[in-house]
């Protein structure tokens, strides 16, 4: 249908990453790594050379959340995926409730109801629906998510609980750095820097409250329960605060990591929200405009400023236009999640994608589609 359709040079974006993931690493920032020689890469993790970019990268996040007294930031291998193993094993008493809206939330409840101690609970919504966490009582950590990356929703009313004993974990992954939330109200609040810190994945970064690391180094002071040495709190609680990870980390990952901590630190998280809303404003009024175009998510105020899930018409392939685009270089990974099996553009927001390519490429589609 779309073979014969030409991106118009004038319409052409400065850079055709528009996916979610793995984000647009900025050029100067892969310049700036090979800039460092044989100074930094194929260095020890032990030493100070890395060490100091670890300090700086947890000094950078402490500015730039503002993060409450007392927390701490740590840093380890494995990805957000591996650490819902980590929290299930080490930082759960005996049960998690999970609130649900996509793929990836429901992944950390089946991870969790996979360990043989641990009484799980799942309160979940279809697809496309925001869901708020609320106290669940006789579960002793609430875990959500900040920004569901298969469907564009994000939920981020976090309320004080009744109990203080209760934890609250945050998967934050797409949309830490530019969707608020009330940290103080989360004892763990942890992403991968792969989206909106436009670094690489198999790393997480994790802010823990004071309240969660007395339950973690007290679980893990309980012989009577095994956990590998790898996933063991206290070695990434102690490595954090020597500026450090326990395992051997991707120096690369580091960073690019804390290249993107100084350029949002340098603009501080409230211009960046505001840039990251007004990107979420062109998506969405565009397809609110186009007869044939939806906003998946139909609450306002669930659709996310990180990744726009957008329907369209059923005549018009998502699959034939993105090959289109990426054939001609001009927008890569603009398709739907694919476990959603839906029609749908899912389109990144992150902080590195500029506003003038995000107007390019809606322009570029609807002309696409208005040309069939």
């Amino acid at each position: 249908m779309f073979e014969k359709f030409s991106v118009p040079a004038d319409l052409r974006p400065s850079d055709p990453r528009f996916g979610c993931g793995p984000s647009l690493v900025p050029i100067e920032h892969l310049q700036s790594l090979a800039a460092t020689g044989a100074s930094f890469m194929g260095t020890s993790h032990r030493k100070d050379g890395v060490k100091n970019v670890v300090r700086e990268i947890q000094e950078g996040l402490r500015t730039y959340f503002s993060l409450p007294q007392g927390y701490e930031v740590i840093l380890g291998n494995g990805g957000a995926t591996m650490f819902w193993d980590m929290i299930g094993l080490g930082l759960v008493e005996t049960s998690s409730a999970h609130f649900t809206c996509g793929e990836f939330s429901e992944k950390w409840y089946k991870a969790h109801k996979l360990i043989p101690w641990i009484t799980t609970r799942q309160i979940s919504v279809e697809y496309g629906r925001g869901l708020e966490m609320h106290e669940e009582p006789g579960f002793d950590l609430l875990c959500t998510t900040l920004n569901e990356t298969s469907t564009g929703v994000q939920n981020t009313r976090i309320p004080q609980l009744e109990n203080s004993k209760t934890l609250v974990a945050m998967d934050a992954t797409s949309g830490a750095g530019q969707i608020l939330t009330d940290i103080k109200n989360v004892d763990l609040y942890y992403f991968s820097p792969q989206k909106v810190f436009a670094s690489e994945g198999g790393l997480y970064v994790a802010f823990m409250s004071p309240k969660a690391i007395e339950r973690a180094e007290r679980i893990g002071r309980d012989t009577s329960r095994f956990v590998p040495e790898s996933f063991k709190w206290q070695h990434a609680i102690d490595n954090g605060r020597g500026n450090q990870t326990y395992n051997t980390p991707a120096l690369a990952t580091l960073f690019l990591l804390n290249q993107q901590v100084k350029r949002l630190n340098q603009l501080g998280q409230s211009a960046v929200v505001a840039q990251a809303q007004r990107k979420a404003a062109l998506l969405y009024n565009w397809a609110e405009a186009k007869p044939y175009l939806s906003p998946f998510v139909k609450e306002a105020a669930h659709r996310s400023t990180a990744v726009a899930t957008i329907d369209v018409d059923e005549k018009f392939k998502v699959d034939d236009i993105s090959k289109v685009l990426r054939q001609q270089g001009v927008a890569v990974d603009i398709d739907g999640y694919r476990k959603l099996g839906r029609n749908q553009l899912r389109i990144a927001l992150f902080h590195n994608i500029r506003y003038d390519d995000l107007d390019k490429l809606t322009t570029i589609i609807s002309l696409m589609i208005e040309g069939a």
